[in-house]
C-alpha cells in the first residue's frame, strides 16, 4: 500500500492527502490552470470556508506570486455548487 502524498491548504493550513485538495497551478507562460499542469502550485481545501478565506486574504495570490483573476474563484465556486448538487442527488 502506498503512502498518501500530503499537501497543505493555503487557507486553513491543514495537511491533507493531495487527492482531497484542489490544485491551482501557475504556468511558466504566466497563466493559471486547475488540477493538471506543470508549474508553481498551491492547494486549497474543497470547502466554501477555505475558498472564501483564500479570496478575502489573497492566499492564492501570495502562494502563486501572481494576480489571481475572479474567473479562477468563479470556477472553484462552480465546483462547490456541482459537488453540493451531486451530494444531494446521491441521497
Amino acid at each position: 500500500m502506498s503512502r498518501p502524498i500530503l499537501r497543505r491548504c493555503v487557507s486553513c493550513r491543514e495537511l491533507l492527502d493531495r487527492e482531497q485538495l484542489w490544485r491551482v497551478i501557475r504556468q511558466a507562460t504566466g497563466g493559471l490552470v486547475l488540477d493538471r499542469g506543470m508549474g508553481r502550485s498551491a492547494y486549497l481545501c474543497r470547502g466554501r470556508e477555505c475558498l472564501e478565506e483564500a479570496r478575502r486574504r489573497k492566499r492564492l495570490q501570495r502562494a502563486l506570486r501572481i494576480q489571481v483573476p475572479d474567473t479562477v474563484y468563479a470556477s472553484l465556486e462552480q465546483r462547490l455548487d456541482d459537488q453540493h448538487v451531486a451530494d444531494v442527488e446521491a441521497r
